[in-house]
């Protein structure tokens, strides 16, 4: 399986009926409009496989190949460029492409007996962020970073920060996490209630191993909640898709000015990069 997609790697756990997905975008490790597409295509896989095979898969872990970095966040490359050219249409497509990637693991790929799983260890910004977000639980490493630095370029995060801080921490402090733009520790997250399992730094696959023995002693229980909590805090893709549209049209908003932060943060986030892989 892990030769078919690209800028991704996926091995198999028989033991607990997991997938371990790393991410591992070139050239650097973002979400490129590559990754979504792998990663779109593997979970029309694990759908079918589980239409042929309801029992081969309990988990689908989300983590990363990159030592110090879980993902950078969106494609800001793709994105200067598309907003200079007034591509509406590039940019809404790969703005769809992650609603879609987001949509699938926060509903699980509509597989009553999966849950997802994100494990950061590192740095997880923008759109990285969003996307560990999207898990059911969320396992992040001590010392790992989180945050939403849109707004440094005049934006804001898209892909369903709000929608889903809104759910975990409410408006008040989901619009101050973005507003801010501030760079949050794991530490600190999981304080404000948006980590769900704290660990020791290194400690991220134990962990995850952990809550997967736990779940399997009473599993009905964890996935009767799970169900509840679906129940009782729905997202929609139309919610997502609706307000993605309008970071869209925000984006083509931007100024020069704006796009020279955005590619002054991007040559930093490529710096930190060649530092971290060194």
């Amino acid at each position: 399986m892990n030769n078919r997609y690209q800028h991704m790697c996926v091995t198999y756990d028989e033991k607990y009926k997991a997938d371990w997905v790393e991410m591992a975008a070139k050239p650097l490790p973002c979400f490129t409009s590559t990754l979504l597409k792998s990663l779109l295509a593997y979970f029309d896989d694990v759908r079918a496989e589980m239409k042929r095979n309801g029992d081969k898969y309990r988990y689908i872990v989300g983590t990363s190949a990159i030592t110090g970095v879980y993902n950078l966040g969106g494609d800001l490359q793709l994105f200067s460029q598309a907003i200079r050219n007034r591509d509406r249409d590039t940019l809404m497509a790969y703005a769809t492409d992650c609603i879609d990637v987001l949509y699938a693991v926060m509903t699980h790929l509509g597989c009553e007996e999966l849950t997802t799983i994100n494990c950061v260890a590192g740095d997880a910004l923008g759109g990285g962020f969003e996307g560990a977000l999207a898990g059911n639980v969320l396992v992040a490493e001590k010392g790992s970073r989180m945050g939403l630095p849109e707004v440094m370029f005049n934006l804001f995060p898209g892909m369903g920060a709000y929608s889903m801080l809104l759910r975990k921490v409410g408006a008040g402090m989901a619009e101050e996490i973005i507003m801010s733009g501030k760079i949050y520790t794991a530490e600190q997250l999981f304080e404000m209630g948006v980590v769900d399992i704290l660990t020791e730094k290194g400690c991220g696959r134990d962990a995850v191993l952990q809550y997967m023995e736990k779940v399997e002693k009473t599993p009905n229980s964890y996935r009767a909640m799970r169900k509840v909590k679906d129940y009782c805090n729905p997202v929609s893709y139309k919610e997502l898709i609706d307000i993605t549209t309008i970071w869209v049209d925000a984006a083509l908003k931007l100024t020069e000015r704006d796009l020279h932060v955005m590619s002054h943060l991007l040559h930093r986030q490529a710096n930190k990069f060649v530092k971290v892989k060194n």
